[in-house]
């Protein structure tokens, strides 16, 4: 079956979904807007040119609702089946890291406003522009958002969104949120806020009620966590030797990440904490990933102290951001650093790692404070 609503009844079908009206009602929405942005002329072609003006581009669609309701799948579903060339789908934070680098590029011109060079250089000729997980957290980001989505729309962009939150509860409570409030009027003109609400949460179901902190490291919990990710992301099994990876860049520097699919990333704590990485490092993890994966975390002391602290900042991060952590460790997080100089400082992590094994903080959303 092709298109997204043959696909989403397919997954039902095959039981890898549950029957879900709000997952339905989207999956048809998707589906009629892939219909639209397949019949309409591509920007630039014959039949563009000769309009008088650009066609009013499809309307797009802000999907929101709890942890693990679909949103990411049904985007996935559309971004596989649209039959256009000029799309992209990207996490919303990793969009306004470029936003503002570019912003940054335009001012060092100073060749005046730097929003519509930029808006331009973003939407160029795409078509659809997706984007998984909106959230606005800064006033920096809430300042520029309604300007520079307003320029490229006019350009003949369709926008789809996914979000925890409803448009109207984005920045809720942020500095300065009335320059913030045209961007949520903007989003409701142009674009159907559909909800997504039913009971099951499947991000929480794939994991089942398996402990998320394992000990110790063994081939067998190995095994264990890399099932998690293989339900976690719908990654065939059998394709496990080709599982893609990533690069993040921070600061001049990359951070290899050794597996990355649909939000989720694993790593060694070797990779993560025995290098040199800093707050910068974490932080761009917190944000891009909803879920971590971490193997090979060995007991700490006060020879370690350098990957301790290391880890002390990784699980801040993380916590801050609400991030799902699912680890693999030579001891439980009380005895990870027993005793030694180092194990006072250590007790504020040993809490937040017991807290991040709760159903309360694993029912929160990625982002969420």
């Amino acid at each position: 079956m092709s298109g997204v609503l043959g696909r989403y009844q397919a997954l039902v079908a095959a039981g890898e979904l549950k029957a879900d009206s709000d997952q339905a009602a989207a999956a048809r929405r998707l589906d009629a807007l892939a219909h639209e942005l397949e019949q309409g002329p591509r920007k630039g072609s014959v039949l563009w040119r000769l309009a008088r003006r650009a066609p009013q581009a499809p309307r797009g669609i802000y999907l929101w609702g709890g942890v693990g309701r679909g949103k990411s799948m049904l985007m996935d579903l559309l971004f596989a089946s649209v039959r256009i060339d000029r799309k992209r789908r990207v996490h919303f934070h990793e969009f306004m890291i470029e936003v503002h680098a570019r912003i940054a590029q335009e001012r060092s011109k100073e060749a005046g406003d730097p929003i519509p060079p930029v808006a331009q250089a973003l939407a160029g000729d795409l078509r659809l522009l997706a984007f998984d997980e909106m959230v606005i957290n800064n006033t920096a980001d809430a300042m520029i958002l309604s300007r520079l989505f307003t320029a490229m729309l006019a350009q003949g962009l369709t926008v789809v969104a996914t979000s925890n939150r409803p448009p109207d509860d984005l920045y809720k409570d942020g500095l300065q949120r009335e320059h913030f409030l045209p961007f949520i009027a903007l989003l409701k003109d142009r674009l159907d806020v559909l909800p997504l609400n039913g009971p099951t949460d499947y991000r929480r179901d794939r994991l089942g009620r398996m402990d998320t902190w394992l000990v110790p490291n063994n081939a067998a919990n190995t095994a264990t966590l890399s099932a998690a990710f293989f339900r976690l992301t719908d990654y065939p099994v059998e394709d496990r030797a080709h599982v893609p990876t990533d690069e993040i860049e921070v600061q001049g520097r990359t951070l290899h990440v050794p597996k990355s699919l649909k939000g989720v990333a694993v790593f060694s704590f070797r990779r993560l904490c025995g290098e040199a990485r800093g707050a910068a490092d974490y932080l761009a993890i917190a944000r891009r990933y909803h879920t971590v994966i971490i193997v090979g975390i060995p007991r700490l002391g006060p020879e370690s102290r350098n990957e301790a602290a290391r880890f002390v900042t990784l699980i801040d991060a993380l916590y801050e951001h609400k991030v799902k952590l699912l680890a693999m460790a030579d001891a439980a997080p009380m005895d990870l650093y027993a005793k030694g100089d180092g194990r006072f400082e250590f007790e504020r992590t040993v809490s937040r790692l017991m807290e991040m094994q709760s159903e309360d903080y694993l029912a929160l959303g990625h982002g969420e404070g």
